[in-house]
């Protein structure tokens, strides 16, 4: 604890940097008390808080434009390999599409001080299409303000950071000790709680090739597609397929109980299609089956330009307002 002190002390515009972008990248690294420390610091004669907000906000920006990037290249597939590697249930893609659908990308303002959608948010809105320029502006304010608030806490308990530091070196590698096991113990939890959520998701998928023999065979499955209206903006849906747009109760009415119902999604696991399943079986809809691998395994399936027969749809409802 003493060594990241003297850093802190030393090179404090560096560490801030580093800290910062990595957290902002997706690391489960705490930047906001380096923030805090640095902001301290700079009055009782460290980096001077311009410096120390400049090259916070450099941290934030990049980060943001990386990811910015990325998913204006990779599209939906960044977003799912982000939600594949979260901690958090799998619910991770559709509330960040609610989100933004919500906000757009202003949403960047106060996107990094809620966990998840930090990271989440500047790919969502490259692949969304929005403009760099505006994403930069709102990316920039969002910035500001999250790494100004770090600082100014900083610099209202300036007076009383000499006793923080002095009772954080005595702790020395007890206080790293107690951090690792809180650390470990949280990753733990988070764990635990995603495959409890998993299991309470398991059920009967019907896979493409499944699909497809129904078809051959005359049956004519009802297509319920189970993902956001944002969703459904950056990837078409499968003709003919009724959205849910979070409202199950208004489509159950119109869904016949005698036919094969395929819901699916495009988020990890299958997990939104495998929810929306469960509900319908719970609703007495026996033949309700969640489509193994989402709209990404039935685009593979039936490619481009294959006419396929999903039979004749039931009457589309209503979005909800």
């Amino acid at each position: 604890m003493a060594n990241l002190i003297y850093l802190l002390q030393e090179y404090g515009v560096l560490i801030v940097f580093i800290v910062v972008l990595v957290e902002q990248m997706g690391a489960p690294i705490p930047a906001y008390p380096v923030l805090i420390v640095a902001g301290a610091l700079a009055m009782n004669g460290g980096t001077p808080l311009p410096g120390v907000l400049a090259v916070a906000l450099a941290g934030c920006v990049m980060a943001d434009l990386f990811w910015f990037s990325a998913g204006r290249r990779y599209g939906k597939r960044i977003l799912k390999l982000l939600c594949r590697i979260s901690l958090s249930p799998d619910y991770c893609v559709s509330q960040t599409e609610d989100n933004f659908r919500k906000w757009g990308v202003k949403s960047m303002v106060v996107a990094k001080f809620i966990p998840g959608f930090n990271t989440i948010a500047p790919p969502m809105a490259g692949a969304m299409g929005t403009r760099l320029s505006l994403f930069l502006a709102f990316s920039l304010v969002g910035g500001l303000l999250w790494s100004l608030t770090g600082i100014l806490i900083g610099v209202y308990f300036n007076e009383n950071i000499d006793e923080v530091l002095e009772i954080l070196s005595t702790m020395g590698g007890t206080a790293l000790a107690v951090l690792g096991i809180l650390l470990a113990l949280f990753v733990l939890f988070k764990y635990v709680e995603r495959r409890r959520f998993q299991r309470a998701m398991q059920t009967e998928r019907i896979n493409v090739e499944q699909l497809r023999a129904l078809l051959d065979a005359g049956h004519e499955p009802v297509m319920v597609d189970a993902r956001s209206a944002t969703a459904r903006q950056l990837d078409p849906p499968v003709p003919g397929a009724l959205p849910v747009d979070g409202n199950l109760a208004a489509l159950l009415g119109a869904l016949p109980r005698d036919r094969h119902i395929v819901v699916y999604c495009s988020c990890p696991n299958d997990v939104t299609a495998a929810s929306v399943a469960k509900q319908l079986h719970d609703q007495g809809y026996a033949l309700a089956r969640p489509l193994h691998g989402g709209l990404e395994a039935y685009n593979s399936a039936f490619r481009a330009g294959e006419t396929i027969v999903v039979g004749e749809q039931v009457p589309a409802v209503d979005a909800p307002r």
